[in-house]
């Protein structure tokens, strides 16, 4: 199953420790409400992502919660399209709208702005392309849930 659906949390630091905290905090969570096992990430080669897996907290949490971690290509960054067009709309739809609009006095109130924006994107905004035809990354999920049970259970 390929979801476009986006987690988004911000940081003031991007660590092996921060990564996984991410997973931990919305996307796990997120799989385990709908019965979806997560079985499957892929990252960049960043340091964040990769390192020795008995020393390395993001590694190291992937194993824990059985979950195989694939990397993009080197220098190939149409291997994770997705995420690269990801970037350019939420720079260019949220973050320069934001900063204009307001001076944030703490990450968490542009978090709470950047969730707002990020439910709006999942939930609401209809998207084109190879994975969602037209419906929103929420709906595209729930549709495909069914699928990724059945592989579940054949597994």
């Amino acid at each position: 199953m390929v979801s476009s659906r986006v987690n988004a949390r911000l940081y003031d630091r991007k660590t092996p420790i921060t990564a996984a905290d991410l997973l931990n905090d919305r996307v796990v969570p997120f799989f385990d409400a709908h019965e979806v096992k997560l079985s499957r990430v892929l990252t960049d080669r960043g340091t964040e992502y990769c390192g020795n897996p008995e020393h390395h907290e993001y590694e190291l949490y992937l194993a824990v919660e059985d979950v195989d971690h694939s990397r993009t290509k080197t220098k190939n960054p149409q291997t994770n399209g997705i995420v690269e067009r990801f970037h350019k709309t939420v720079l260019d739809e949220f973050y320069r709208v934001a900063f204009r609009k307001k001076i944030y006095g703490s990450i968490e109130e542009l978090q709470a702005d950047l969730d707002e924006w990020v439910r709006s994107y999942n939930e609401q905004r209809p998207h084109q392309g190879r994975w969602c035809f037209g419906k929103t990354p929420m709906q595209t999920f729930l549709d495909t849930a069914p699928l990724a049970k059945e592989k579940m259970i054949a597994a």
